[in-house]
């Protein structure tokens, strides 16, 4: 007799050591842990978990236990009734070359069915269709069609007599403003392109007159496509499209918009709106949705996180209040040298560096504020607080804070306590000035650093508060003039949007310092009051009148000068315009 080993003609311990059955395999993996005892890690890596997903299985069904646990869940049910009820339709209408939408219209008119776009979408996928390709008029079905507007042609611009009623009767009363600063002229000296059909002039102009009505985001010029008025101010037959602005804007370079803008400042300048005396300086994160892997992740502080934006650089005349630079080019690693380079901008426009700077601690490094200091700009910023240097302000004593009285008459907390300090810091060269600052209504104290040695703590104290007026043009530029509207395929050229940011908002700076009251008023403000109304437009041979109707802050329009006078504006063929209120 001979001895042989048991062969398993089935390998029954298998059922039970790599169960196929999801519910089973819990079973077996809690079984393990729990009764076996073997210890979690090993039991997850056992039966294919990942430890922390068998350690939330676990809690499951710590707080879960009882005979229902291990059951199936019952699915709902696998067909669609109303995709199937009409799924033959639907291909019978794709067959004939009718559009999702068109399919849509029909359904809804022949019976009850009503699907969405989306769901005819995956009934013709499903069924193999592709996307149609864009058919001619003769081939759409017999149904209306969206009126077509003219197309934008400077040659087709007429100023025969006639009388309309417009929309944007306000952006007339900014039209003597773009007379005064004669905008053509400024257009005309940076390399702007430009075609027959729309100059380089009235592509910008009207660019800029969409963005002074609060329509940023470029499909919005299709509200007013028909709108005579906001053409006439144009000086076009018609708006451009939204096609049409979105292939200009990727036409423009880095150069001929740093032109531009240097050009207006040099208009900011003559009408003294800058002072140029202080600046504050400040990034701001433009939220990106789309999909290009190009685009860079930055910290955006409205939603305390890092992600895909457009990071810009703003610098603001303190005293006047208006953007005068702007940088929206801005790729990571080049951040600190950015200040740097408004520097070189402002040196180069006025042949002298700016005096005075304040800014946020992350705007720049210790390397970069010494070689301010070296070209003899006094600067104002914050220190980062880390928690050495916050042990260290706990530790000093109550003698040692003194109280500031702070003249600012509409601020909360007017007596903020300080401590005076020289300090050097790695990266710097030199000694810095560094003040605490307490009860100012943050929970912390702020850490102030200057290379102002000799001026009393009140005024550099005063000076940083106001920084905040920096924020706020930057909330009336994000709420207003839509600076954080990007499409989702970045359809404008970001840098051309917010250099038209830049000019509208000191557009209306102008305008508001003509209205007594309104000097500091923001632009959602203005335009609410004064520039958000229809008018009835009157073209004669001699001028052009525009009628306002009545309204409670006109008044402060006629002051101004601004009604019944009269304005040769250079694009109307030598025509003159005048506002009237009816």
């Amino acid at each position: 007799m001979v001895n042989r080993t048991p062969q398993s003609i089935t390998d029954e311990k298998s059922f039970f050591r790599a169960p196929t059955h999801p519910r089973q395999r819990q079973y077996e993996a809690l079984r393990a842990y729990i009764v076996e005892g073997v210890p979690s890690a090993e039991a997850a890596r056992r039966f294919g978990y990942q430890p922390s997903s068998f350690r939330i299985l676990c809690w499951r069904f710590r707080h879960h236990m009882d005979r229902d646990f291990f059951r199936d869940i019952a699915h709902g049910p696998q067909s669609q009734p109303r995709k199937d009820a009409v799924r033959e339709r639907i291909v019978a209408l794709r067959k004939r070359n009718f559009s999702v939408y068109d399919i849509g219209d029909e359904l809804e008119r022949s019976g009850p069915q009503r699907l969405s776009a989306t769901a005819i979408q995956e009934v013709l996928r499903d069924q193999g269709f592709a996307r149609l390709p864009r058919r001619r008029e003769e081939e759409r079905p017999d149904r209306p069609h969206p009126t077509a507007d003219a197309i934008a042609d400077v040659r087709k611009f007429s100023l025969a007599e006639r009388s309309f009623t417009t929309h944007a009767g306000g952006v007339f009363l900014l039209l003597p403003l773009f007379a005064q600063f004669q905008l053509d002229t400024l257009v005309a000296r940076c390399p702007f392109p430009g075609s027959q059909m729309i100059p380089a002039a009235h592509a910008v102009r009207s660019a800029l007159l969409l963005k002074m009505l609060g329509k940023s985001r470029r499909r919005h010029v299709m509200d007013l496509v028909f709108d005579q008025g906001l053409a006439l101010a144009a000086g076009l037959n018609a708006v451009p499209k939204a096609t049409y602005m979105a292939q200009y804007s990727s036409r423009l370079g880095r150069r001929a918009i740093a032109q531009l803008l240097g050009t207006w400042v040099e208009v900011l300048r003559q009408e003294k709106l800058i002072d140029a005396s202080s600046f504050n300086l400040d990034f701001h994160s433009i939220s990106y949705f789309g999909d290009d892997p190009f685009v860079e992740k930055h910290y955006v502080p409205r939603r305390s996180q890092r992600r895909k934006a457009v990071l810009t650089f703003f610098a603001q005349d303190a005293e006047g209040q208006v953007f005068c630079y702007s940088h929206a080019d801005l790729r990571k690693g080049e951040e600190a040298d950015e200040v740097l380079r408004f520097v070189e901008f402002w040196r180069q426009k006025y042949g002298q560096t700016p005096r005075h700077l304040v800014f946020d601690s992350k705007l720049t490094t210790y390397e970069k504020l010494s070689q301010l200091d070296q070209m003899g700009i006094a600067f104002i910023t914050l220190r980062r607080r880390s928690p050495a240097l916050m042990a260290e302000v706990a530790t000093l004593p109550r003698s040692a804070w003194q109280t500031v009285a702070l003249d600012i008459p509409h601020r909360k907390f007017k007596t903020p306590s300080v401590v005076d300090q020289r300090v050097n810091l790695k990266g710097y060269q030199g000694v810095l000035r560094q003040v605490l600052v307490r009860d100012l209504g943050h929970d912390q104290p702020a850490i102030l650093l200057t290379n102002d040695q000799h001026s009393r703590i009140k005024p550099i104290l005063t000076r940083y508060a106001r920084r905040m007026l920096v924020e706020n043009g930057l909330s009336d530029a994000v709420d207003f003039f839509h600076l954080d509207a990007l499409s989702s395929a970045v359809a404008l050229n970001v840098d051309f949007d917010v250099l038209l940011t830049v000019i509208a908002s000191g557009i209306y700076r102008m305008f508001a310092r003509r209205l007594r009251g309104y000097e500091r008023a923001q632009a959602r403000q203005i335009f609410r009051r004064f520039l958000d109304t229809s008018a009835r437009v009157t073209v004669s041979k001699q001028e052009i009148t525009v009628q306002l109707p009545r309204r409670a802050h006109h008044p402060l329009l006629i002051d101004a000068g601004l009604i019944a006078s009269t304005t040769k504006i250079p694009w109307w063929n030598g025509r003159s315009l005048r506002i009237v209120i009816a």
